[in-house]
């Protein structure tokens, strides 16, 4: 039989003993995606709406047409749900992972950010699905994604996160 190419097992019946600070416990990462406004849109200079992640079953792009239920999904996650995240997370350490695009058409969300001392990881360029890209147009995404984010933020991304697999 061909190997599963996946791990399954992990540590098995040999977890390792974790010895956090002050012996807690429980250790608890707090990570927030940041797309609204980096999806694909027709006012982005797409050729079609966004499909690829969404509450709406079966979605699918609508060529040189804007969707308005897709967009007031991704408008209510910045309009209320970020602020209300921001709230009860602002004064502990959060990671943001940051769309580049959606980062600089949200100053307000980045300067609450930095103002709670969060991390802003990247998420890409744009929030798009990079499965069959090319690797140089990737890269070339990549960079400029590294150099808006560094615009908007004021500091390279120090983490990355577009969820690819090779």
């Amino acid at each position: 039989m061909k190997r599963y190419p996946r791990d399954m097992y992990g540590y098995g019946k040999n977890t390792p003993k974790a010895q956090w600070p002050n012996n807690a416990k429980i250790a608890l990462q707090i990570v927030i995606n940041f797309e609204e406004g980096g999806e694909n849109n027709i006012l982005h200079g797409d050729n079609a709406s966004e499909a690829f992640l969404s509450e709406i079953v079966g979605a699918s792009a609508w060529p040189n047409q804007r969707h308005a239920n897709m967009e007031s999904i991704y408008e209510y996650g910045s309009r209320v749900g970020f602020w209300r995240l921001y709230d009860i997370f602002k004064k502990l350490p959060v990671t943001v992972y940051g769309v580049a695009t959606a980062l600089a058409r949200s100053p307000n969300h980045v300067h609450a950010m930095k103002s709670a001392n969060w991390e802003i990881a990247s998420h890409g360029l744009k929030w798009i699905d990079y499965k069959d890209f090319e690797e140089k147009d990737e890269k070339a995404d990549m960079n400029e994604a590294i150099r808006l984010h560094t615009e908007v933020t004021g500091s390279a991304p120090k983490g990355w996160y577009t969820g690819d697999l090779p």
